[in-house]
């Protein structure tokens, strides 16, 4: 199982979309968004990207409540399942206990990948560029008895993704 994993695309939408067409070419079957998509056009790249999604309102998507019926968005933390997996899903890192198989969180806008006691935390980076030129973004790959996680990340003036790749035995 893939899953894209994004956040942080504040009002970028041009990096949003270059992220999500590249996680779909990378195999990604679901995408999960961590918060502050601050747009509604951000909103509708997420719906109409034919990926499963799932997204929390980040402290920067206040406009965005009036939109929650129409979209896969939620109050962090939000808690679900893929499968047999189970995923804490939340913007701002206030709630980092290991109560599911995979926190995912954003805000920092900082890539953060650590395996600490079965618990997996995920934060892919940003994917507006706010913080440094760099656009990020993160693949979760979920094997039986393994995760591999990929960040990817590519200069605001460079075509091409690079990556670093990450395993942890579960």
């Amino acid at each position: 199982m893939n899953i894209g994993l994004i956040s942080d695309s504040h009002h970028k939408i041009e990096y949003l979309k270059a992220c999500i067409d590249f996680l779909k070419q990378d195999g990604c079957e679901y995408l999960i968004h961590a918060g502050d998509i601050c747009s509604l056009e951000g909103l509708n790249i997420l719906k109409d990207s034919n990926l499963k999604y799932i997204a929390v309102f980040g402290n920067n998507d206040r406009n965005l409540f009036e939109y929650s019926s129409n979209f896969n968005i939620k109050t962090e933390p939000y808690y679900f399942k893929i499968k047999d997996i189970s995923f804490k899903l939340m913007h701002i890192p206030n709630y980092l206990v290991p109560d599911s198989n995979i926190v995912i969180f954003g805000h920092t806008h900082k890539f953060h990948c650590e395996y600490i006691n079965k618990t997996l935390f995920l934060n892919s980076g940003e994917v507006c560029a706010r913080e440094k030129p760099i656009i990020e973004c993160a693949k979760l790959e979920i094997n039986t008895n393994q995760y591999i996680i990929t960040h990817y990340f590519k200069n605001t003036n460079e075509n091409n993704f690079m990556k670093e790749e990450f395993k942890y035995e579960q």
